[in-house]
């Protein structure tokens, strides 16, 4: 069993940055795709990013690429999002997740993912 705990969510204007943090505990992240999902209320979960723990490829939705960064730790066991020139649009409830996974892509889908953070919020203000 994974736990996972998001931290740095806030409020920021346009152009701004915030880094996200998502602390694992239970177990090492180690076998594992972790990624971050946004949700705004009436929209569907969407995917942010993702990469698997071990290293490699990342991955980025279109909307948030050349803009965020998706890193992780491995002494600290925790994943990051760094969100650089933040836009209204970007306003949000992010979600870190993860599950066990040995495979060449990363699971891009939220429904792919069994272990989820509470969420933290972003606001963006123009």
């Amino acid at each position: 069993q994974v736990q996972l705990v998001e931290s740095g969510g806030g409020s920021v204007q346009a152009g701004g940055s915030l880094r996200l943090s998502c602390g694992a505990s239970g177990r090492t992240l180690i076998s594992s795709a972790v990624g971050w999902f946004r949700h705004v209320p009436g929209k569907e979960r969407e995917f942010v990013a993702a990469m698997h723990w071990s290293g490699g490829s990342t991955y980025y939705a279109d909307s948030v690429k050349g803009r965020f960064t998706i890193s992780r730790d491995n002494a600290k066991n925790t994943v990051y999002l760094q969100m650089n020139s933040l836009k209204p649009e970007d306003t949000a409830v992010y979600y870190c997740a993860a599950k066990t996974f040995w495979g060449q892509v990363v699971p891009q889908n939220s429904y792919e993912y069994n272990y989820w953070g509470q969420g933290t919020q972003v606001t963006v203000s123009s």
